[in-house]
């Protein structure tokens, strides 16, 4: 699922090599981020005869402006690492279907087949799917205008760019507070703005956020719009028990009201958790036979670069172990 703003680069569309309708790959890698990437990496390592298929490419990480927690790059550009890893994955030569959503996964006779929006399909004997999940907007004005430029959705990507300056924080849950610790570890002064009345976040770390005294709570709050001229410079917000509208001077918006897996199109084919992520064991397997997943879009804790790249590699490994163990290969 693409988010609104998210402008895809269909540069180099033209250039990539297609995969072909039907022909029966070992294996099809669904995503664009770094769980899929490191799948297709460690495929093509492998030999395997497989196709990766994506909307595009970087998933969530194409949201931030700069990493610094990405093992042997002490200060990255978001969009640097993508390239990076986009340049890896091309030099195998791998056939890749892009710019199309994934609509569908079924299996049928042991085999898969993955539906596209624009009806075309692929099949393959094992899939590895992986992609990611979006973050829920709040659909204000300003959002989508000032994504990268005072927007984030990622504090432990991004509270470093904002160390001793004005931060709004939307949410009321334990990615909220979680947020805060993260800014307060800069430096910054914190307006936590919720909207249901009463606040969401584990006891424990409530009180470790309201110890810290550059922090507001502003609970029962609207906020209406994301205002600035080439950054964020203000948030409306209005006080849903009164009416009274305020204005917030801040220099970033960290928006934390949840995200959503991008698990859609497998949900008739692998158990899903009450959060929507495709449920896996510990060698990225489902509980559907030949069918892996990997990265942000599984019940695996802490959404992290790093951690989506690892599981990659071990689901195209575990796949490779599933076509050796049944002959396929």
């Amino acid at each position: 699922m693409e988010f609104p703003g998210i402008i895809l680069d269909t540069s180099s569309i033209s250039s990539l090599k297609k995969p072909e309708q039907g022909v029966l790959y070992d294996m099809l890698i669904v995503g664009g981020g770094a769980a899929a990437m490191s799948a297709a990496v460690y495929a093509a390592r492998k030999m395997l005869h497989f196709a990766l298929i994506t909307l595009d490419f970087g998933g969530l990480i194409k949201e931030t402006s700069e990493i610094d927690n990405y093992l042997g790059f002490q200060n990255i550009q978001a969009r640097d690492l993508i390239e990076k890893f986009e340049e890896h994955v091309k030099s195998f030569d791998i056939p890749i279907n892009f710019g199309v959503p994934v609509i569908e996964v079924t299996k049928e006779d042991k085999i898969f087949k993955v539906l596209l929006e624009d009806r075309s399909g692929f099949s393959g004997h094992t899939v590895i799917f992986a992609t990611g999940e979006h973050h829920r907007p709040l659909n204000v004005p300003g959002e989508r205008e000032f994504l990268g430029k005072g927007v984030a959705y990622c504090a432990t990507c991004d509270a470093p760019l904002f160390k001793d300056k004005k931060v709004v924080i939307a949410g009321g849950g334990n990615s909220a507070f979680i947020s805060a610790l993260d800014l307060m570890r800069v430096n910054s002064e914190v307006f936590l703005v919720n909207f249901t009345a009463g606040w969401q976040a584990d006891a424990t770390v409530r009180q470790r956020v309201e110890k810290y005294a550059k922090v507001h709570f502003l609970d029962n709050y609207k906020i209406l719009r994301i205002d600035g001229k080439d950054s964020v410079e203000s948030v409306a917000v209005r006080n849903r028990l009164t009416g009274n509208e305020e204005r917030i001077q801040c220099d970033g918006v960290f928006i934390e009201v949840g995200l959503i897996p991008n698990s859609e199109p497998v949900k008739k084919l692998v158990k899903l958790n009450e959060q929507g992520e495709v449920v896996i064991d510990c060698f990225g397997r489902t509980d559907t036979p030949g069918f892996y997943a990997a990265g942000d879009v599984t019940s695996v804790p802490y959404k992290q670069i790093i951690i989506s790249a690892g599981d990659g590699a071990k689901a195209a490994l575990s796949a490779y172990d599933f076509l050796i163990k049944n002959s396929i290969l």
